[in-house]
Parts: structure tokens; C-alpha cells; sequence
């Protein structure tokens, strides 16, 4: 008898082992977990040991990065983000969010105030001078935002005649893609820090439109239909990518294996799907990962 008594605790031992490997297998668990290894010296075992990550976003980007009633940013990048770092092994309230506005975004890496940046950040040549891209993880476009009642503006050609303001943020692509298209810079181009500002500039008809990629604007239209409405297509392409630092190759390499990882098990929709995608904006299909 006695022997089958320890038999049987051997076995629930075995099970309850078991059960609790299993415990923490979920794909979209964003709790994370110490216990991970990664190679000696490398970034993701330096955060990983250290159990935070100061992660760069936006605080004024309805669908990707807005600071809600929490008092965090909520949104698509905010939560490619956890994923990333559920991936490293620490848990989303072990994050440190740090705004990182347009015009900063290279500063913040290259003076390691933060760990990366995810902040609707589009990948260039110029910005690869300093930092390092993983991704991208989405493509958006270019387009402009006007007031409802706005017949005038349908494109960016509508800034030829000179006559009509646009806004945009400092250090973005879209202002400096907009410049294209006015007659004069000086006159016609608005800058602010924020995008915030810019909408409510438009809505107090100091300037005439807003321009920044169509997914953001999509987002204050989103927030209020009264008001504000597109005007006329996409005309650029935007990819999104993770900002790192420059000649971190392992980490750059780490984030692209998680983005290629979620683009096919399903958390990279369902992040869409619970943010973003809200506001109508299209997913389309999954980007392919620049391993430059």
C-alpha cells in the first residue's frame, strides 16, 4: 500500500509540473517572463536581466500611440511594443513609456534615453545615418485632412496657387514632403511640435488643412466626423519601422524575427483589429522585413 501511495503523489507531482510548464504558452500573453536566454552580452539579455525596457512613442496619435484615461499611450505601436517585449520576458507594466515626439525620435536612441522607438516612425536613408530600422511592421501613406465644409483642397496640388495654409510637425516626413507642393514654403507651411496642435489649428481655421499619413488622420476624423474629412488619395508610401540603435545588429535582427513572428501567428492582426483598425484604416497584407 505504501508503495502505491508514493506512486500516486509521483504522479500528481508529474501533472501539476506539467500544467504549469504549460501555464505560460500563450501567444497573446503580454506578461512576460524572466526565465528567457538570449546570447551573453547582448541587448536582450542586458533588459531582459534588468526586467524593464524604455520603450519611445507618441501621446497625440489616435490608433497608434495616445495617452488614455489610464495616463499610459494606448494604441497600434503601443501595443506592437508589448509584444516585443513580452518577447524579452518583461511584462507591459515593467515598460517605461517615453514621449517621443517626430522631431526627436533620433535623439532619444542615439542619447539612450530609450531601448527602441515605435512612434508611426517611417524608415528612410536619412534617419538610417543615425539609427538602425527593424521592419517595417506597417505602410501607411500620406494624405490630408481639411475641414468638412472644405470644397477648395483635394490634393496636395490644391497648395500650387499659394493661397492656402497646410500643417504638419517638425521633423516628420510628411512636412518636408508637403514642401513639394506649395508655392511658398514660408508662407504656406505650418509646423508645430504635435500633431494636436495642428488639428486644432484647422479647426480654428488659422491654417486650411493638415497633412501626416492617412492612418493618423484617419484617427481625429474618427474622434470627430463634424468637423474634419480627407481630401483626395494617398500619395506616398510610408513604412513604419522600429528605431534602435545604429550598430546594434542582434537586436535589430531579434525585433525582426518577433515581427515575422506575430505577422503569421495572428497578434500582429489582432493588435490592428483592437486599435487602429477601429477607425477604419486598412491592415492589408503583411510587410516583408528589410534584413539590410
Amino acid at each position: 500500500m505504501r508503495i502505491k501511495r508514493v506512486a500516486a503523489v509521483a504522479a500528481i507531482a508529474a501533472l501539476s509540473l506539467g500544467v504549469a510548464a504549460c501555464g505560460g504558452d500563450d501567444a497573446d500573453d503580454n506578461t512576460g517572463s524572466g526565465s528567457k536566454s538570449f546570447p551573453a552580452g547582448s541587448t536582450m539579455e542586458k533588459l531582459n536581466k534588468a526586467q524593464k525596457i524604455r520603450i519611445g512613442t507618441k501621446f497625440d496619435q489616435p490608433g497608434f500611440g495616445q495617452k488614455g484615461l489610464s495616463g499610459k499611450p494606448e494604441g497600434f505601436d503601443v501595443e506592437i511594443s508589448k509584444i516585443i517585449a513580452s518577447e524579452l520576458g518583461i511584462p507591459a507594466d515593467k515598460i517605461e513609456w517615453v514621449e517621443a515626439p517626430s522631431k526627436v525620435r533620433e535623439d532619444v536612441i542615439v542619447n539612450d534615453t530609450v531601448d527602441l522607438v515605435t512612434a508611426t516612425y517611417t524608415i528612410n536613408d536619412k534617419r538610417k545615418e543615425r539609427i538602425a530600422f527593424a521592419g517595417p511592421y506597417y505602410e501607411a501613406g500620406q494624405n490630408i485632412m481639411v475641414r468638412k465644409d472644405e470644397s477648395a483642397i483635394t490634393g496636395p496640388d490644391s497648395f500650387k496657387d499659394g493661397t492656402k495654409k497646410v500643417c504638419s510637425v517638425t521633423g516628420s516626413t510628411p512636412a518636408e514632403e508637403i514642401k513639394k507642393h506649395v508655392k511658398d514654403v514660408a508662407s504656406q507651411v505650418v509646423l508645430f511640435d504635435t500633431y494636436d496642435k495642428c488639428r486644432d489649428a484647422l479647426k480654428g481655421k488659422q491654417v486650411d488643412a493638415v497633412t501626416t499619413d492617412n492612418v493618423i488622420l484617419l484617427g481625429y476624423i474618427a474622434k470627430d466626423e463634424a468637423s474634419f474629412k480627407m481630401a483626395g488619395d494617398n500619395f506616398t508610401k510610408e513604412p513604419y519601422g522600429i528605431g534602435v540603435k545604429k550598430d546594434d545588429t542582434a537586436f535589430r535582427n531579434f525585433i525582426n524575427d518577433v515581427l515575422d513572428k506575430i505577422f503569421a501567428d495572428g497578434r500582429w492582426k489582432k493588435a490592428w483589429d483592437n486599435t487602429a483598425g477601429k477607425f477604419g484604416a486598412t491592415l492589408g497584407a503583411a510587410p516583408t522585413v528589410n534584413r539590410y
